[in-house]
């Protein structure tokens, strides 16, 4: 190993979270933290341990995950990147590796967190997009759905969509933006297969949902989509996102929406 004065680097990471428990290293299974941490240990010829700004679920994707890590090893940071890459599945990739203040913590640091959640409202779903889509076959109604989505905006107790039995310090979050479009070119990466769009039925479209925050309980955004859907499905009125964060009770919310379609798209610090 060659020694340098230890430095802080961020490091920006991308994954299809498919084949992974997710981020955080745990007992069993396959996590990108421990993938991360097990190539730079390598690297670096001692344990270490990085810091992630989002701890995304089982099967959840990520286009911007961000960590933070402390090295004494001298690679410079683009051939740290070429190693790492070299080292992890295809499936994991480290797009960037920055050199940053000493004091970075990519957890505590993040100011706040945009995620995505792809609905493929389809007949047929293409093969390519189902690991990336919760594909709902019945007709939505995209407009109601619309609506509502900007109902979560602000600062809110959002307990009821959060998963039953969890456990954290506080239920307030606040929501910077919510909503939910028709998905346009600039969502053509996530999908390399279009289907035909049927104008009459409102099928043959992708929908994106996007939300903008300071931090999510665990579930939080699938369950919005979930309760989302059946407001496009009419089970629900437009209201419905109101009237559960007023609850507070989970029961009120619609159904966990698979993690499939939910990808952590970029996070946001202070300057």
């Amino acid at each position: 190993m060659e020694v340098s004065t230890p430095r802080t680097l961020k490091l920006t990471l991308a994954y299809d979270g498919t084949e992974f428990v997710g981020w955080q290293r745990q007992a069993e299974g396959v996590s990108i933290q421990g993938l991360v941490e097990d190539a730079l240990s390598t690297i670096e010829g001692r344990r270490v341990t990085i810091a992630g700004a989002g701890r995304t679920d089982a099967g959840v994707h990520a286009l911007g995950q961000i960590a933070s890590v402390r090295l004494a090893h001298a690679l410079d940071t683009a051939s740290l990147r070429r190693a790492l890459n070299s080292m992890l599945p295809a499936d994991v990739r480290v797009l960037a590796v920055e050199e940053v203040a000493e004091g970075f913590h990519a957890r505590y640091a993040a100011r706040a967190k945009t995620y995505r959640y792809y609905v493929a409202n389809s007949d047929v779903a293409s093969p390519f997009e189902r690991r990336y889509v919760w594909h709902v076959a019945h007709p939505l109604a995209v407009e109601p759905m619309a609506r509502a989505a900007p109902a979560l905006e602000g600062r809110h107790d959002f307990s009821g969509f959060q998963a039953a039995g969890s456990a954290t310090a506080t239920t307030v979050r606040t929501i910077l933006s919510s909503t939910l479009r028709i998905a346009g070119d600039e969502d053509a990466f996530w999908r390399p297969a279009r289907l035909p769009v049927d104008p009459s039925g409102g099928r043959g479209r992708l929908l994106v949902y996007e939300v903008t925050g300071d931090g999510f309980l665990r579930h939080m955004v699938r369950t919005v989509v979930g309760t989302l859907v059946e407001i496009g499905a009419g089970r629900r009125d437009a209201g419905a996102i109101g009237a559960v964060i007023a609850s507070r009770d989970r029961h009120s919310a619609g159904p966990t929406a698979p993690a499939c379609g939910l990808c952590l798209v970029r996070i946001a610090f202070d300057p």
